[in-house]
């Protein structure tokens, strides 16, 4: 436990999916004036260096933002704001540096909103805590992830999302985080909650979908974007076939723009001739 290291994935196909869905679903939070808070249950380190020796010897965000680089005046507007933001992390030079979620969700935030992240990894822990201490709206957390996920909601300001983005390092791990997400969306119905798995050869992730579906009726939607890249590996002994999100409680048309998203993703990212972009329902809105 504790071995995964997201800097050798950091801007990689899996993140570029994952945060343009959290980046999109948090601008439709703010467009309303109420204050809301953005939990983020294992955060990771705030910012990751793309010219360290973690992401130069994986080498994986060259097929995700990497490829995204040279298209920033194509895209569909959800993408188009996502770039922007990593673009202006960047200060509009080189691509040097990306962020993880704590970072992407406090762009979007106002001063009046809160943004509670917790990782429990120390080196992650540290780093994180150095990112965030300059920063008012956020309070840091070192506890278990699942833990925090059940305990932190709801939370005072009774608008938000919750980001849970587990390394999965064992297999009962994706059963776990669909009973702990079903146990929180039940404590704390009104808030949205996005999931992030990784979609593996051998399906693993299944029995979290499962988890999702037998312990909730709240509107469920599943986007899932695949590849097929031998070289693309999320842990050495298993490749990495494709990046799947749950949205649970997805705003009014998110749909529409997550389709739109992801279907340009699948066509512009480098992830092969068989790269495709699905979307489902596992409870349909009622």
């Amino acid at each position: 436990m504790l071995s995964y290291q997201h800097a050798y994935h950091a801007g990689g196909p899996a993140d570029v999916h994952k945060h343009v869905a959290l980046h999109a679903l948090t601008s439709y939070l703010v467009e309303k004036t109420k204050p809301l808070c953005a939990i983020d249950v294992f955060a990771g380190e705030g910012l990751y260096s793309l010219t360290g020796p973690a992401a130069i010897k994986a080498g994986t965000f060259r097929r995700g933002i990497g490829a995204l680089w040279n298209h920033r005046k194509e895209a569909p507007a959800a993408i188009t704001a996502y770039l922007s933001y990593v673009q202006a992390l960047n200060e509009n030079g080189p691509l040097v540096r990306y962020p993880g979620s704590p970072a992407l969700l406090s762009s979007v935030l106002r001063n009046q909103d809160q943004l509670i992240v917790n990782e429990l990894h120390p080196a992650a822990a540290t780093a994180l805590r150095r990112w965030a201490r300059a920063d008012h709206r956020v309070a840091v957390h070192r506890r278990d992830g699942l833990e925090a996920l059940v305990a932190l909601v709801p939370p005072q300001l009774r608008r938000g999302i919750v980001v849970i983005d587990p390394s999965y390092e064992n297999a009962a791990d994706y059963a776990d985080t669909g009973t702990a997400t079903a146990r929180a969306a039940t404590k704390w119905a009104a808030g949205i909650f996005a999931v992030w798995y990784p979609l593996l050869a051998d399906q693993r992730h299944m029995p979290l979908l499962a988890a999702l579906d037998h312990g909730l009726s709240l509107p469920t939607l599943v986007s899932e974007l695949t590849f097929d890249l031998p070289g693309l590996a999320d842990a050495p002994e298993r490749g990495l076939r494709g990046s799947g999100m749950v949205i649970i409680n997805p705003p009014w048309r998110f749909d529409e723009s997550m389709k739109a998203s992801g279907d340009w993703l699948a066509a512009t990212l480098d992830l092969g001739a068989g790269a495709a972009h699905a979307m489902r329902w596992i409870h349909p809105p009622k």
